[in-house]
């Protein structure tokens, strides 16, 4: 297992542009920590509610001296709302000339059966498809970024060990996304999301071959991910899941360090899962599945050009 210290292994950020979604809190919060103690040139911290960007904005500052002064910008991002993701990359877009690294980690888990502001099911509308809109958006931004000289354009994307435990058995049902799947059961659904993050950095990787796409499963980690309503089994999680994980999951800092890995590592490969720290080889059947994988980016691609997007830009 390799070993990685973010305060030694993160190389020098001057100049660099960074985005992470889902900062206000968790392991968002806790990779924008670590990117600020080198020098960033800029970081989005991309959040829902600005309140709780606020917050987590005077808990990052605290951390250090190195945190108290960098460039940090809260973005206000949906990922729920397509229209709220168009909005956040056009600031990005308009305010920023080029974009090195992108940290997907916002999302949810497990939670009642519901759908986003567009009619998706919730945790593939949050989890993927927000995220991949977001993406396509900054595309753009990242390849020109990648044709200077000496850059290391990066897209990290989180999943979960999910995905190839409890996705549906044809790994997406595609027929039924635009429906809350109430019927699925909420670890399912949550799967399915995870799964289809480790086949968009598949693609990723497949499409922009100059980009490096990386998806992972950071380890049962210590977050308000395990809090709220669930749609899993009650006592099940009350009375085994959560003190299990009170008990054994990882702290952020330790959590933190796979997608930092994925982030910085010259060990990282384009289109690959990674579990803790940097051990690959470990994704689904379905997770390897190049048509299934090409059958979701031309999904995609299409359900996105329907809310107006460009599609992917200068894809190989």
């Amino acid at each position: 297992m390799p070993n990685f210290n973010p305060q030694k292994d993160i190389p020098d950020l001057a100049g660099k542009v960074c985005l992470v979604t889902g900062g206000n809190s968790g392991l968002g919060e806790e990779t924008i920590k670590a990117l600020a103690q080198h020098n960033p040139g800029k970081i989005y911290l991309a959040a829902r509610s600005r309140a709780k960007a606020e917050a987590a904005l005077l808990r990052i500052r605290a951390s250090s001296p190195a945190a108290e002064s960098a460039n940090i910008a809260i973005l206000s991002l949906d990922l729920a709302s397509l229209k709220s993701v168009a909005a956040a990359a056009e600031v990005v877009n308009r305010e920023v000339d080029r974009l090195d690294h992108l940290q997907l980690c916002g999302g949810i888990a497990m939670i009642p059966p519901d759908t986003t502001t567009d009619g998706y099911e919730v945790h593939f509308g949050i989890n993927y498809l927000g995220h991949a809109l977001l993406t396509q958006l900054l595309m753009p931004k990242m390849l020109s970024t990648a044709a200077r000289p000496n850059t290391d354009v990066r897209i990290v994307s989180m999943s979960s060990k999910g995905h190839r435990e409890r996705y549906p058995d044809v790994g997406i049902v595609f027929d039924e996304l635009k429906t809350d799947m109430r019927s699925t059961g909420g670890p399912a659904l949550y799967g399915q999301a995870m799964l289809a993050k480790v086949l968009l950095a598949r693609e990723l990787a497949k499409h922009y071959p100059q980009i490096t796409s990386t998806s992972l499963h950071p380890g049962a980690v210590k977050t308000n991910v395990w809090g709220g309503d669930k749609d899993v089994n009650w006592f099940i999680y009350n009375l085994i899941i959560k003190p299990l994980v009170a008990l054994r999951a990882l702290s952020v800092e330790e959590g933190v360090k796979t997608q930092l890995w994925c982030g910085f590592s010259k060990d990282a490969k384009n289109g690959a899962y990674y579990e803790p720290v940097g051990e690959p080889g470990m994704e689904s059947v379905f997770g390897r599945d190049d048509a299934l994988a090409a059958k979701l980016w031309n999904w995609t691609e299409k359900e996105l050009e329907e809310h107006g997007a460009p599609g992917w830009v200068g894809a190989a």
